[in-house]
């Protein structure tokens, strides 16, 4: 068979997920729900939705080696953690962690924030997910398990006395 060099090959693979649409997670009253995983795009990208219930924690200060992280506010007030200082990412703000760059995200306010979460390539995040959803339900919360998953999954602490999600 000879190869078409000249035409595409067109494939239809477009898929739609509904607002309530995705495998659905809760950690305490904070939730995230995977909209596209790995499955869906090759393991080139992964977009979650996860909503902060008020003063929650989503991340300590943490990076990536091999992934870029975005994070689009779609709803209330996200406190967006660099090394250098602190961001209030309002509503429809978006914030981008590139590779190597620490950084760490909380819920500061007394209402409830909703954002995407936006992962490039997704390198099977929701493994991640899967595992703090099962850590991070258990107490006391194991510091050795959660910092295995972690680096399992590109996750690194800044500090890692300092990595569990939980308010002193």
């Amino acid at each position: 068979m000879k190869t078409d060099f000249f035409n595409d090959q067109l494939e239809n693979n477009t898929i739609l997920i509904s607002p309530n649409q995705g495998e659905r997670y809760e950690i305490g009253n904070n939730s995230f729900t995977f909209k596209i995983t790995s499955e869906h795009s090759n393991d080139q990208l992964g977009i979650y939705e996860i909503i902060l219930a008020p003063m929650s924690i989503g991340a300590k200060l943490h990076y990536h080696r091999y992934m870029d992280e975005t994070f689009i506010v779609k709803k209330g007030i996200l406190t967006f953690e660099t090394l250098e200082k602190n961001f209030q990412a309002t509503t429809g703000s978006v914030a981008y962690a590139p590779r190597f760059s620490p950084h760490g995200f909380r819920n500061d306010t007394q209402e409830e924030v909703v954002l995407l979460l936006i992962f490039n390539p997704s390198s099977k995040r929701e493994g991640f997910f899967r595992g703090l959803n099962e850590i991070l339900n258990k107490t006391p919360i194991d510091p050795e398990k959660y910092l295995k998953l972690y680096n399992k999954y590109d996750s690194y602490p800044v500090d890692s006395s300092d990595m569990i999600p939980t308010r002193e």
